[in-house]
C-alpha cells in the first residue's frame, strides 16, 4: 500500500504547488516555486525526524507525507527551468540570485525543520 500513499500524497502536493503558483508567481520572479521549495524543505526535515528518527509516523504515513506530498509539492525541475530561463533571457544576476537564494534558503529551512521537530515530542 506504500504506492497508494505516495500517489495520494503526490497528487495533493502537486495541487497545492499549482494553487500557490497561481497566487504567488509574479512577472519577473517565480515566488511560488521559491516558496514551495523552502517550505517543502522545512517540512521534509520535520517529516524525516518524525518518520525516520522518532518513529512517530508509520512507514505508510512517512511515504504519504515525505515522499508523496513533499515530492509533489516541491519543484526542483521547475526551479531548474526557471534559473535557465533567467540565464537565457540575459538576466544573469537574477538567475544567480534566484538559484543561490533558493538552494541556501531551502537547506537552512530543512535544517530548521529538523531542529524544530527535535524540540517537541509528538505522537500520532
Amino acid at each position: 500500500m506504500g504506492w497508494l500513499a505516495v500517489a495520494v500524497g503526490g497528487a495533493v502536493g502537486s495541487l497545492l504547488r499549482y494553487a500557490l503558483s497561481l497566487v504567488a508567481n509574479q512577472p519577473g520572479w517565480p515566488y511560488g516555486t521559491w516558496i514551495v521549495n523552502i517550505v517543502g524543505s522545512f517540512c521534509i526535515g520535520v517529516f524525516a525526524v518524525w518518520g525516520k528518527e522518532r518513529g512517530v509516523l508509520s512507514p505508510e504515513l512517512y511515504l504519504l507525507f515525505a515522499t508523496g506530498l513533499m515530492g509533489g509539492f516541491t519543484t526542483f525541475s521547475t526551479f531548474s527551468l526557471e534559473v535557465v530561463a533567467f540565464w537565457m533571457e540575459g538576466h544573469y544576476s537574477k538567475g544567480i540570485t534566484y538559484g543561490l537564494t533558493s538552494v541556501v534558503a531551502s537547506i537552512l529551512a530543512c535544517g530548521a525543520g529538523i531542529w524544530l521537530a527535535r524540540q517537541f515530542s509528538v505522537t500520532v
